[in-house]
């Protein structure tokens, strides 16, 4: 890849497309207290896998990878400078034995970790912090998501929701 200095285009990044508000307030966010996934009863519905103290995990609806999971802390901000410094041990370490659990189960070969802070970061809700947990196997991108733009899904949430649940229960924090 071959890069191309322009200096000029600062002044338009910064101006161009103003980072707006997240348009998602406490009341609509997805992961929030009022939402579906407040209510532990319905766990197994929205894939909740386990609830902390401080965070919960879910399979992702939207899965990359078969696996992929988001560790979501229950109070509404956008950067990890907002959390204290107990909510972020907790969620470093929840994903730390999430990878673990996901190597063992699943044989993943290597995993992600990603927050994407801002819409710009690539966010899909902006403003409530969530990290990614992917896990990888080499060889595990092909040329359909580049040229077709096409992502082949070929498993089951309900079979992984069941196949990590007990792996998740087990966890003592």
């Amino acid at each position: 890849m071959k890069n191309l200095y322009c200096p000029w285009r600062s002044d338009y990044v910064k101006t161009a497309l103003p980072e707006k508000k997240s348009g998602i307030s406490v009341k609509s966010c997805p992961f929030c207290y009022d939402s579906n996934l407040a209510t532990p009863v319905q766990d197994a519905q929205n894939f909740v896998l386990k609830r902390f103290k401080y965070n919960f995990v879910i399979l992702n609806l939207y899965p990359y990878n078969a696996g992929h999971l988001l560790i979501i802390p229950y109070k509404h901000k956008k950067t990890l400078a907002q959390y204290n410094a107990k909510i972020r041990a907790e969620l470093i370490e929840i994903a730390t034995i999430s990878s673990d659990i996901l190597q063992k189960e699943f044989g993943a070969t290597g995993i992600n970790l990603g927050l994407n802070l801002g819409r710009a970061a690539g966010a899909g809700i902006p403003g409530h912090l969530h990290l990614h947990v992917l896990p990888r196997w080499v060889g595990d991108t092909n040329f359909l998501p580049l040229l077709a733009e096409t992502k082949t899904i070929s498993f089951d949430l309900n079979k992984i929701y069941r196949d990590l649940l007990p792996k998740f229960q087990e966890i003592k924090l």
